[in-house]
């Protein structure tokens, strides 16, 4: 298995992607509000890309396996889980938004997902959004220099199977190696599998993504070819971010701080290189 090692330049330009991801996020999540399509948000990333020189690694993804994903983000609404195409979709009070969105800023990725509620939310809603965001953190704290992708995937199952209540996790969907391209080696599961154990190391960037639902964890595939739904109808959460190894230790490159407050509250070494 090959992974892909960066320089310490190379990660900056991959923090450079980061933060218009994180910024197109933030922007689009301000943007979301009842009586706005999915279409409207979408656009919202559109321009930030735009205003950034930075394009998109969504749009288009796919084309040689099929039906090219049509938006720069997927959004997702309530039993829609990952993958939702914008669209037509008119957001309602009490709907269950995910944002996944990404960038590509002289030739590196950002990638990270964003779970909220628009309007009146459910408590389930909000337990299980900060479930999934809790069991991201948890993934991230668990990477390390000289440790393995299992220890992320352990985490972040242990995070899930110790939450208040039961939650569905998304098996046939899992985080991944990301640098030179969205989707490289390796793959980094929410769960624990007996399967190659790559080692981790300085150089190294994954993006972490839990994707929890309010039931089990069987999914269908729409019609679109694309759009993720909870089989049997119930809601879903999803939260990501990119994350690098450096030699002084981790760098979270679509968080606007680097990820130092969460990162300093587990009581893991914040690493970003000088920007």
């Amino acid at each position: 298995m090959s992974i892909e090692i960066k320089t310490p330049e190379q990660l900056r330009k991959m923090r450079a992607a980061g933060l218009v991801v994180a910024e197109g996020l933030r922007r689009m999540q301000e943007a979301t509000a009842v009586g706005v399509t999915t279409a409207e948000i979408d656009a919202v990333g559109r321009d930030v890309l735009a205003e950034h020189g930075a394009t998109s690694n969504f749009l288009g993804y796919g084309s040689e396996y099929g039906t090219p994903f049509p938006g720069v983000s997927c959004i997702s609404v309530n039993d829609e889980l990952v993958h939702g195409i914008p669209g037509n979709r008119v957001i309602r009070d009490g709907d269950l938004v995910s944002i996944d969105f990404g960038a590509v800023l002289d030739g590196w990725h950002g990638d990270a997902a964003r779970s909220f509620v628009v309007g009146e939310a459910r408590a389930e809603d909000l337990g299980m959004i900060e479930a999934t965001r809790q069991a991201m953190w948890a993934g991230i704290a668990a990477v390390r220099d000289g440790g393995r992708v299992g220890d992320v995937s352990r985490a972040i199952e242990w995070c899930v199977k110790h939450q208040p209540r039961r939650y569905g996790s998304l098996r046939d969907y899992t985080g991944h190696g990301i640098g030179s391209r969205m989707h490289m080696e390796p793959d980094v599961p929410n769960q624990f599998r007996f399967r190659p154990n790559p080692r981790l190391g300085v150089g190294m960037a994954i993006a972490v993504e839990p994707m929890l639902t309010l039931g089990f964890h069987q999914t269908v595939v729409a019609a679109d070819d694309w759009t993720v739904r909870s089989r049997d109808g119930e809601r879903g959460a999803h939260w990501e971010n990119t994350v690098a190894i450096t030699e002084h230790g981790l760098w979270v490159l679509t968080e606007p701080d680097g990820g130092e407050a969460e990162l300093t509250a587990r009581g893991v070494a914040f690493g970003p290189l000088n920007e």
